[in-house]
């Protein structure tokens, strides 16, 4: 059975791509929104659209009621959660099928197997996969901590089991302050995920951030190469490459093959990503975790391997096997692509919602910009400040900088403050060009490099 509608449980850019996505393959689609969003380019695009409650998220988004109700009443054969909000939430795609839906995505069981974080550690480490030196499960209390700390020593990362996105994550550099910190990381856990399980992982030092892409159809499995995902504010990806730089051959191969056992191991369902620390100069990686869900990032693979990874998912959350062997995967050049924010880079990254007055978007070879932008728009305060994501493609990285160098120049979004300033910077700079970045290496050029003296952002 092929999908013949879809709901868009989702909202910005990811909206925007999922519903070109689903149009070109002939389905209809319908999209939810809160009170806040009935103007956005995903509303305006979609076949139909639905309201499904006030601005807050936990009203509307992350309603699962309401958006099980929108998808019941418009009759749609599936639900696309894109990433964010409920992507892996895996009472929702049990509620969803239970409604009698296909979810865009893997089973309930998968996402929950995979989502704690744990759970996965156990799983990777029975599919071969390195993981990285710590508890090895969870963190019962502080006891079971200060042997783990007298093993691997310090520093460590205490990590929220359920966590995801960066969050709950404390870095210790002593039993005092592995002390203090336990206790606070589990109540924040348990704010924040419903869960204060924790795990301890060691800190690798300026280790890269590199990640592989995934897919499955329950039976078969590919992937679609790795990328580069290192330069991170507050363990949040500003900027991400495919391929990653200079990765060995041999490396990459084995780093990409182990992502495929894992996929294996669970029977995997659609689009994922395995992601790994990596140490440059042993050249070793280790898991961190699976995101099961399509990433912000997936654009610079579809860059590089020319396959439409959206689409693919609606085709396999339809019954289709894989369309692709791997045989078929060969990458080409190399991808950048650039998140821009409604973010202050002179301010401290203070949120900037506005009104687009104007819109200038280049256009060209190997350009791309995903977006849920258009002129008049109003930024809506309550939700993520991710406004669209500018690509570059280049036969050579180094002829992908200089694309996305020029690129920058012409990309105009007058009317509020953004990060195309960052990076613009950060296209400029020796060590991005030379690729000498960690996961720890943005914030410090942030305090040391970037223009730190230029007056706060005007809004045009």
């Amino acid at each position: 059975m092929s999908i013949q509608s879809v709901l868009i449980a989702n909202r910005g850019e990811i909206a925007v791509r999922i519903i070109k996505a689903a149009k070109e393959l002939g389905i209809r689609t319908v999209q939810v929104h809160s009170a806040a969003d009935a103007d956005m380019l995903a509303v305006r695009l979609a076949d139909e659209a639905v309201d499904i409650g006030p601005p807050a998220p936990k009203k509307s988004y992350l309603n699962i009621e309401a958006v099980i109700a929108a998808a019941k009443a418009a009759g749609v054969d599936a639900v696309h959660p894109g990433y964010g909000f409920l992507s892996e939430n895996g009472a929702f795609a049990d509620a969803v099928v239970a409604a009698g839906m296909v979810f865009v995505g893997p089973s309930g069981d998968a996402i929950r197997l995979l989502g704690d974080k744990v759970a996965a550690r156990e799983v990777a480490a029975k599919a071969g996969v390195p993981t990285v030196p710590g508890s090895g499960g969870r963190v019962l209390d502080l006891a079971q901590a200060h042997e783990i700390a007298e093993r691997t020593g310090f520093p460590l990362m205490i990590k929220a089991a359920a966590g995801g996105g960066g969050r709950g994550i404390r870095i210790v550099d002593s039993l005092a302050e592995l002390d203090k910190q336990f206790p606070l990381a589990s109540a924040e856990a348990a704010a924040a995920f419903g869960d204060g399980g924790l795990y301890i992982e060691k800190v690798i030092t300026k280790a890269r951030h590199v990640e592989v892409q995934i897919f499955g159809d329950g039976e078969n499995f590919v992937h679609f190469y790795e990328r580069e995902c290192s330069l991170q504010r507050r363990r949040q990806k500003v900027w991400e490459e495919a391929p990653a730089f200079q990765l060995p051959p041999a490396v990459r191969q084995k780093l990409c093959e182990s992502a495929v056992a894992l996929a294996r191991e669970v029977r995997y369902k659609g689009a994922g990503t395995v992601e790994y620390l990596y140490d440059d100069e042993t050249h070793e990686f280790y898991f961190i975790e699976v995101n099961t869900r399509i990433q912000v990032e997936h654009p610079v693979t579809e860059m590089i391997t020319g396959f439409d990874l959206v689409q693919e998912m609606l085709k396999v959350a339809g019954g289709a096997a894989l369309s692709v062997a791997q045989s078929d995967i060969r990458p080409r050049g190399h991808a950048i692509e650039c998140r821009i924010n409604a973010e202050d880079p002179f301010n401290g990254f203070a949120p900037a919602p506005g009104t687009v007055r104007k819109l200038t978007v280049p256009t060209g070879e190997g350009i791309r910009f995903d977006t849920m932008l258009y002129e008049g728009y109003a930024i809506p305060p309550f939700y993520d400040s991710l406004l669209g994501k500018l690509i570059v493609w280049g036969e050579t990285r180094g002829e992908c900088l200089e694309r996305l160098r020029q690129t920058l120049e012409t990309l105009t979004i007058d009317g509020l403050a953004t990060t195309i300033p960052l990076h613009q910077a950060l296209a400029d700079a020796g060590a991005v060009e030379e690729g000498a970045f960690h996961t720890r290496f943005l914030e410090g050029w942030l305090e040391t490099d970037f223009v730190r003296d230029q007056p706060k952002s005007e809004v045009a």
